[in-house]
């Protein structure tokens, strides 16, 4: 489970699709680009069991952002 999670949208017009991700997994603090196609790129690491988290982090993003 994420704990933590915040995104920030890269460019002022907030239109434009990208945003910057962090949350904290597994005590481990992460961050990451999200792509307007829902690609990440990992700033801090990749999280171990990376397609659990991305998984999670597609389910938030689609509940915040894309509603």
């Amino acid at each position: 489970m994420l704990q933590h999670f915040s995104y920030q949208s890269l460019y002022e017009n907030k239109s434009l699709p990208g945003w910057e991700i962090s949350f904290y997994y597994r005590q481990q603090k992460y961050r990451g680009i999200y792509e307007k196609d829902g690609t990440i790129q990992w700033l801090d690491g990749v999280p171990e069991d990376e397609d659990k988290v991305k998984s999670f982090i597609h389910e938030l993003m689609v509940f915040h952002v894309y509603d």
